[in-house]
């Protein structure tokens, strides 16, 4: 079965500073992927984070605004669990494309980021909010 080809008013509404990252996340790697998808973009992102050195929260707000995945922002802290929003103009690009977008990779990156500054198991969720063009992330501790 061939797969529909992705028409060129698609990549027109992509954000010009974005286009490369975002045909390859929301295009060819689900190809590739299949099914599997979002559980591999989850752990591609913990291993990026275990790539890079941070030190900080401020490292890691400084990595999100400099992968373009939108600017991070640590809204509540509780005992087990913390909230962040990420919100960008690349964001709203995404969000309005007809592409099928998901944020699994940067909630993998944050898991694992957190993880290491906090030095604590967390796993991360998120649910986006298209109205907002807004998403939240749920940094949970397991241990």
């Amino acid at each position: 079965m061939q797969k529909e080809e992705l028409p060129l008013h698609v990549i027109e509404q992509l954000s010009s500073e974005t286009i490369g990252y975002d045909i390859l996340k929301y295009v060819s790697l689900p190809n590739v992927f299949g099914a599997e998808k979002e559980a591999i973009m989850y752990y591609v992102g913990r291993d990026l984070a275990r790539n890079i050195e941070m030190r900080s929260m401020d490292d890691l707000l400084y990595l999100f605004d400099k992968f373009r995945w939108g600017k991070l922002e640590l809204i509540k802290q509780k005992k087990n669990e913390m909230t962040f929003h990420l919100m960008s103009d690349d964001i709203v690009h995404r969000l309005r494309s007809p592409l099928e977008v998901d944020f699994r990779l940067e909630a993998g990156f944050l898991a694992e980021a957190i993880q290491r500054l906090y030095e604590r198991h967390s796993e991360c969720t998120e649910k986006v909010n298209e109205k907002l063009y807004r998403v939240q992330f749920k940094v949970i501790f397991t241990d």
